[in-house]
């Protein structure tokens, strides 16, 4: 059981291929065991012992965008998470849900399956929001005028019992997730509306292995992109357009046990950019 102010398990990323050889492949109502390389009786990455971070926006840019968060608790309040903006997100950490790895390579979001949910969603979330004007407005793009792009390396690196899903990247519009970046046990999904198996993209996806997601929105289309091979174009037509990147766990106590904190959703975020332009580049 993991005590007040403790880190959770991370999978580690220092070897990739050692990494991957050492991951454990999941099934539904399988709990994985991450890899432990000793440092406190936690499995975390220490590329370089001489980083220093004191907050996540030491390790991304921060500046636009909010955090969305059940606290570790199992939730903000009855009305939902907790919402932390800019100028404050600069200076925190949330224990256990939006931290830094020792040394410094990622932001680390974790939500239990029993946290607060937003309006309109029955799943819990860490996850950030993106914003503009320096983090104090949403952002709100449509499909159809510019070109908005997310890129973003990260690492599935814990799944929910029962349920083992979770998202990690997503373009929404004004009312619900256009399509997602999502893990289903070892798939690895980019989805298409309500349809959550829209494209599968990686069969095999392996515990705690980094990846590139990019999506491309231009001209009314969808493109998403897996390490920098484009997967599937979408037609789209939105507005109210914004992305969000994160742990967006796909299971609540209702369908996930135990039903507490410890079980949860983890993604470690090591890179992060968003551009936005009127045209396409030449």
């Amino acid at each position: 059981m993991r005590t007040p102010g403790q880190m959770r398990i991370l999978t580690p990323m220092r070897v990739l291929v050692a990494a991957c050889a050492a991951a454990v492949a999941l099934a539904p109502g399988v709990h994985q065991t991450p890899v432990d390389l000793g440092w406190q009786n936690r499995a975390l990455p220490v590329l370089d012992d001489d980083a220093s971070c004191d907050h996540p926006s030491d390790v991304l840019d921060l500046s636009n965008w909010k955090l969305q968060a059940a606290d570790s608790e199992g939730g903000g309040s009855k009305d939902g998470p907790m919402e932390i903006l800019q100028p404050d997100l600069g200076k925190r950490i949330v224990s256990a849900v939006f931290e830094v790895t020792p040394g410094c390579e990622a932001v680390v979001f974790s939500a239990g399956v029993d946290g607060a949910t937003t309006k309109g969603s029955n799943y819990p979330r860490s996850e950030l929001r993106e914003m503009t004007d320096g983090g104090s407005s949403e952002a709100a793009w449509s499909s159809g005028s510019g070109v908005h792009t997310l890129t973003v390396t990260e690492a599935f690196t814990h799944l929910p019992n029962d349920k083992p899903h979770l998202v990690g990247a997503q373009i929404h519009d004004g009312k619900d997730d256009v399509s997602v970046f999502r893990l289903e046990g070892t798939k690895l999904y980019v989805t298409d509306g309500d349809n959550a198996q829209a494209h599968l993209i990686d069969g095999n996806y392996e515990i705690g292995t980094p990846f590139e997601a990019r999506f491309v929105v231009e001209g009314g289309e969808v493109k998403a992109y897996y390490n920098g091979q484009l997967k599937t174009t979408m037609k789209k037509t939105f507005s109210g357009g914004y992305f969000k990147v994160g742990a967006y766990t796909q299971a609540n106590c209702e369908n996930s046990n135990p039903c507490e904190f410890d079980n949860y959703g983890q993604v470690a975020v090591l890179d992060l950019n968003v551009s936005h332009s009127d045209t396409a580049a030449d």
